[in-house]
């Protein structure tokens, strides 16, 4: 089967979190990605992200869990506050810079110009940052998609 774009960026972002590259997050893992975002977390907060996530039990995230996460069950509340994490000036748009501030948080070393590829491969109105809207499809979810489902009729 192969990969769809969606997967493929889930995967990418899973990658991210798995510091180790062991095919697992762990609560560590994840603590350590949420306050890189500038979030103050405690740990029983980071047990309980990883109990929402965690289908098996095992007290690890795998990238099928971690999938099914991103696929299914997001409301609008917590991708607005994984937005928000972005959206440093608050203008509504994840802009490059601020991509690539978060990025350097985490430890990545790409450029302002990958941010810039990044935010164009979802900047679906072309005004350069990536708004809402746009994170919620990157993110391959359906928060408040029955409420606020776009129509077809202006196609």
């Amino acid at each position: 089967m192969e990969k769809t774009k969606s997967m493929e960026e889930v995967e990418e972002v899973f990658k991210r979190f798995d510091a180790d590259a062991d095919g697992k997050i762990t609560p560590a893992e994840l603590g350590k990605v949420v306050r890189a975002l500038g979030s103050e977390v405690s740990e029983r907060e980071v047990e309980v992200m990883i109990e929402e996530m965690d289908s098996n039990r095992d007290g690890v995230v795998d990238l099928q869990e971690f999938s099914e996460f991103h696929r299914g069950g997001r409301g609008e509340e917590e991708l607005k506050d994984a937005f928000d994490m972005y959206d440093a000036d608050r203008n509504g748009l994840i802009s490059a810079g601020e991509l690539h501030t978060v990025m350097h948080r985490l430890g990545d070393t790409c450029t302002v110009e990958d941010c810039e590829t990044m935010i164009g491969s979802v900047d679906s109105d072309g005004d350069g940052g990536v708004n809402m809207d746009e994170f919620n499809k990157m993110m391959g979810g359906r928060a408040g998609a029955d409420a606020a489902a776009p129509t077809d009729a202006a196609a």
